[in-house]
């Protein structure tokens, strides 16, 4: 680049500096306090930053007092230098118009007092050549002082009103919150869908969130749980579907309680010998359950339910069967589905051969299916029944 390009770059910089004197200009900040005519701090007031021909720059509010203290003040920040004019409006407090000027420094801890509007009234004359004539009169608004505190004690009303409904609101809200823990501890599985039965026979009611190959995250009313795959027995998947409730007559409506679960027949010996009914225990047949009872669905979205059973008694057990007791809902409503276990064949005298015997030691694997039509179900019981003939 040669001396003459330089020399033309470096007046056109000069040049633009001289006829832009804002562009490399430091900004300022204006800040100071809202005052009313008794010398009180005044939040929420918007306040109007003007440029001296009155097209507004920037505008902001007042600060509100907290634990009624503070409030009041106001500040403006990147303010550039040049004359201003600070506007305020508020209302039956006052008004504030106040030109200011920024030029090399911060203004700082301003106090902008509102004073009262001026009443503008049209005053009439008489000449004294009779002709009448007219001006303008600015009367201090004292007449209308009444109306001011009128107007004041309205909108504070107004604000309590509103504060009485935000409250009621809350109160509300809080009340539902209630009635929903309430509903919650009364019936977990209006809000949790998974019933899950452990080893050592209690029910957690919760929500799975999170599972691998070892354990399972669930959310329960009492917080999370981190549960061992290895000590669950089954996971209950309950649809919650509203249920059509049972008329009850008012006169026993206080009274009145579910129906309880039908309790199923206890294992009959049958045996036409009456010395080996008085043989005790360990020489009759004792069927139970080997293991956990497992359960899957198919394509169909059927249930199948297996498992097995073993006698460890001193007889034979024929006609071994498994009764599953299926609860529909919180009302009572059961359902009995029977399955016969799957065991040694036995021919007795009348001709009759079945396949349900257990020896005494020997198992017997059994399978139930409950198909989809059979609907949605809570939990279910299991009772092991038999027969013991000669």
């Amino acid at each position: 680049m040669n001396i003459k390009a330089l020399f033309k770059y470096t007046l056109i910089i000069l040049i633009i500096i001289a006829y832009n004197p804002t562009l490399f200009a430091k900004d300022f900040k204006i800040q100071g306090t809202v005052l009313d005519a008794e010398g009180e701090k005044v939040g929420g007031t918007t306040i109007l930053l003007l440029t001296s021909d009155g097209v507004e720059s920037q505008r902001t509010e007042t600060s509100k007092p907290r634990m009624g203290m503070g409030g009041g003040s106001f500040k403006f920040k990147d303010v550039l230098p040049g004359d201003y004019i600070l506007e305020i409006d508020g209302g039956a407090k006052g008004v504030v118009n106040m030109p200011i000027t920024v030029s090399d420094d911060d203004l700082d801890d301003l106090e902008l007092v509102l004073s009262a509007k001026a009443e503008v009234k049209k005053e009439i004359v008489l000449e004294s050549d009779g002709k009448e004539t007219s001006k303008i009169v600015e009367i201090p608004d004292e007449a209308t002082e009444a109306g001011s505190d009128a107007a004041y004690v309205t909108t504070e009303l107004s604000f309590e009103l509103k504060k009485l409904s935000a409250e009621v609101k809350h109160l509300n809200s809080e009340l539902e919150d209630l009635k929903a823990l309430s509903k919650m501890w009364v019936n977990p599985l209006a809000i949790y869908s998974k019933e899950i039965i452990l080893q050592n026979g209690s029910t957690v009611f919760g929500k799975i969130v999170y599972q691998d190959e070892e354990t399972l995250k669930v959310e329960t009313l009492l917080g999370y749980l981190i549960i061992e795959r290895k000590n669950i027995v089954r996971v209950i998947d309950n649809v919650v579907t509203e249920e059509t409730q049972e008329y009850v007559p008012e006169q026993i409506r206080d009274s009145y309680s579910p129906p309880p679960m039908p309790k199923l027949a206890e294992p009959k010996y049958t045996s036409a010998d009456p010395l080996s009914r008085e043989a005790g225990k360990r020489y009759s047949a004792n069927c139970v359950l080997v293991g956990n009872i497992s359960e899957r669905k198919d394509n169909q979205g059927a249930i199948i339910f297996t498992g097995e059973v073993k006698n460890i008694g001193g007889r034979r057990a024929d006609f071994v069967k498994v009764d599953f007791v299926f609860r529909k809902n919180w009302s009572g409503e059961t359902k009995t589905l029977t399955t016969f276990v799957r065991g040694t064949y036995h021919t007795f005298d009348s001709g009759i051969t079945t396949d349900a015997t257990l020896l005494p030691g020997s198992v017997g694997a059994f399978e139930l299916f409950v198909p989809n039509d059979f609907g949605s179900f809570i939990g279910y019981s299991y009772v092991i029944d038999w027969e013991e003939y000669q």
